[in-house]
């Protein structure tokens, strides 16, 4: 039988992913995350999961390897993990009051065959004050997350409201994921 391999260290996709897959490795990608240049924001993710996900692969050429990786994009502009402290409240004080796009690229990989795919979810931010986005960044939440946010964290109370799938928020669609898996499983 065939191995699953998660290919990210990411607690949060390790925990959703339990859900589907009750056995599987976590092996995270060293590969080095490059996007083409022109590449469209809402297709940076499922372009980087695919570069994570075929390098794990390559040491594993009989198992199934899953990549993800999330983005936020707000007026057509890629939010990572915010560099400082500085860049978190930049982040956060672009998205205070307005809707977002969070974008998870998934791809699955086993041998020379491979699929990816996205999903997309509207977030709304409440307008926030100075004070609340010191005061969350002072709790070291937004460092190592997207957009400078948790939505399953503290980031909770920055959020008003979410349209489309939470867990693609949280940084795994796991329903949409457990549906493509299930269809890749079967075309091996």
């Amino acid at each position: 039988m065939k191995k699953v391999i998660l290919a990210s260290q990411s607690p949060r996709r390790q925990e959703l992913l339990k859900d589907i897959v009750s056995d599987f490795v976590i092996e995270p990608s060293n590969a080095q995350e490059i996007v083409p240049d022109g590449t469209p924001a809402l297709k940076v993710p499922q372009v980087l999961a695919m570069l994570k996900a075929s390098d794990v692969a390559a040491h594993h050429k009989e198992d199934i390897v899953i990549g993800s990786d999330t983005v936020v994009v707000v007026d057509e502009m890629v939010l990572n993990k915010p560099k400082d402290e500085k860049e978190a409240y930049r982040m956060l004080k672009l998205l205070s009051g307005r809707r977002h796009i969070v974008c998870t690229g998934c791809a699955i990989v086993c041998g020379n065959k491979s699929h990816s795919f996205s999903v997309e979810t509207e977030v709304e931010f409440f307008k926030l004050t100075d004070k609340e986005i010191y005061d969350y960044i002072a709790t070291k939440d937004p460092m190592d997350k997207a957009g400078a946010y948790g939505v399953q964290s503290k980031g909770k109370t920055l959020v008003k409201g979410i349209y489309g799938d939470y867990y693609n928020v949280v940084g795994l669609p796991i329903g949409v994921l457990k549906r493509e898996l299930c269809s890749f499983m079967k075309s091996l």
